[in-house]
């Protein structure tokens, strides 16, 4: 098995339940991982395909919840190849209204590709 990791993708999006989180872009980052088996031969995996599934997850015009940008990305890159048996994903917001210091919000999440 080899692992395949893009770290730090940077996006905008439209992303929370607060009224100007609906019309305000926020940054948004992204972590991706795959295993990818290396027995059964095939193609390999594009680095930029898993780039665009991440970036696809982030495509309607808002979301709510980060869970659902994670859920989508995961659907996305286990999608690119058969190859691929499992993907993690974090997601990161950088920029979220409380009341006190905070680096970011982050929802990691991880699926095994149903084969």
């Amino acid at each position: 098995m080899q692992e395949i990791t893009l770290r730090g993708m940077r996006f905008h999006a439209l992303v929370g339940i607060l009224p100007h989180e609906r019309s305000v872009a926020q940054p948004i980052e992204i972590d991706l991982a795959v295993i990818v088996d290396e027995e059964g031969g095939g193609a390999v995996v594009d680095y930029r395909a898993l780039y665009d599934a991440a970036a696809a997850a982030l495509a309607p015009a808002h979301t709510d919840y980060l869970e659902e940008i994670a859920d989508r990305a995961l659907d996305g890159a286990l999608a690119v190849s058969p190859r691929i048996r499992s993907a993690r994903v974090a997601v990161r917001k950088p920029n979220v209204a409380l009341p006190g210091p905070l680096d970011y919000a982050e929802v990691a999440a991880q699926r095994t590709a149903a084969r």
